[in-house]
């Protein structure tokens, strides 16, 4: 069977109509924080606790990240999108204009985070132009209450809650 390549441009745009949360994960470089704003975050497993994220393979985070050995998934809040585009951004100090205290790990915990997951790195593996980074979850922040941001078809977006009494449920049959 021969495939058909698969432009760039054409993925991004097929895989933006499928929503992700916004996180920033964390380290410390000896005594200085490091992160990054990621999108490819994912609860993996929940015996024993799992999660992963894929740091772009460019990344300058990530060999930090790797050196330490741990990382903070911190779940960004919906009126947090300017932190996102700070993390996000290469170059100045990104902590500069954000309160953060340390997790138990000693990775960095952003301020007003929905919450936090702290990991040590269990496993790593190639994954195309990026690292599938698989950590073991050692400790876990307390839940705010607030709504995540979310990022949909190339821009940040706000969840709604839907009701359940409206929600109708079209089976695999409605689909034809």
């Amino acid at each position: 069977m021969i495939e058909a390549a698969i432009e760039p441009a054409r993925f991004r745009q097929v895989l933006g109509h499928f929503a992700t949360g916004v996180t920033v994960v964390t380290t410390m470089d000896g005594a200085e924080p490091a992160g990054f704003a990621c999108q490819s975050f994912a609860a993996l497993s929940l015996d024993p606790p799992l999660v992963l994220f894929c740091p772009g393979r460019a990344s300058r985070t990530w060999p930090v990240i790797e050196r330490s050995g741990r990382f903070a998934v911190n779940v960004l809040a919906e009126g947090q999108h300017h932190v996102s585009q700070v993390f996000g951004a290469r170059g100045a100090d990104k902590f500069a204009g954000v309160g953060w205290r340390t997790a138990p790990s000693g990775s960095p915990v952003l301020q007003d985070a929905l919450t936090w997951v702290d990991c040590a790195v269990e496993t790593v593996f190639e994954g195309g132009d990026h690292w599938v980074v698989v950590g073991r979850v050692t400790a876990l922040g307390e839940p705010s209450g607030g709504r995540p941001l979310l990022f949909y078809r190339g821009q940040y977006t706000r969840a709604a809650p839907v009701r359940a009494d409206v929600i109708s449920w079209a089976g695999p049959d409605d689909w034809l």
